[in-house]
């Protein structure tokens, strides 16, 4: 299976924000496999798509630590040649890709919607939308390791895929992977 945990960072935390960085791991039973992380995306390029700034979610990110916020400013690359790199990423599986986001309404939707405005088809079946934040939620008692810098795309990633297998194998759930 084409198992890809997805992880953006966003100006905004509705369906239209601006997005600056897409990280994803594909994953197994077995573990971690092949990473993608974007290049800080040019924040301009998100706006003139049609994607939204929200001044909150600004200042959230003046509070971060300097490590998350030196790997999504100052970006040089255009929103559509990253959704560019992403898809061909995500179709270097032959298996139909299942992607999994932080939230039913967040990640995935998201980044749909960057595609759509862009006027790109997203890689992805909306059938093969999976909820990781659910998932977490049910099992509250199994913590989340965290890899990396805390929201730096590709290390939320790997973190949410390895916690994701973790429930997995300690509940023995019948998600076939």
């Amino acid at each position: 299976m084409n198992n890809i945990m997805l992880d953006i960072e966003t100006m905004g935390n509705t369906p239209n924000s601006a997005i600056i960085s897409i990280g994803a791991v594909r994953f197994d039973k077995g573990g971690l496999k092949d990473e993608f992380q974007s290049l800080p995306i040019k924040l301009e390029s998100s706006i003139d798509a049609g994607l939204q700034i929200d001044a909150s979610t600004v200042m959230w990110w003046m509070k971060q630590s300097e490590g998350a916020r030196s790997k999504v400013y100052n970006g040089k690359v255009e929103l559509e040649e990253i959704l560019v790199d992403f898809s061909r990423w995500v179709h270097e599986s032959e298996e139909p890709p299942i992607v999994w986001g932080n939230g039913a309404m967040f990640d995935n939707v998201i980044l749909g919607n960057a595609y759509n405005k862009v006027g790109m088809e997203k890689p992805w079946a909306f059938w093969n939308d999976r909820c990781y934040r659910t998932v977490k939620s049910l099992y509250p008692k199994t913590e989340i390791e965290r890899v990396g810098v805390y929201h730096h795309a590709v290390d939320d990633a790997k973190s949410q895929a390895l916690h994701l297998l973790q429930i997995i194998e300690e509940n023995n759930l019948a998600i076939d992977l």
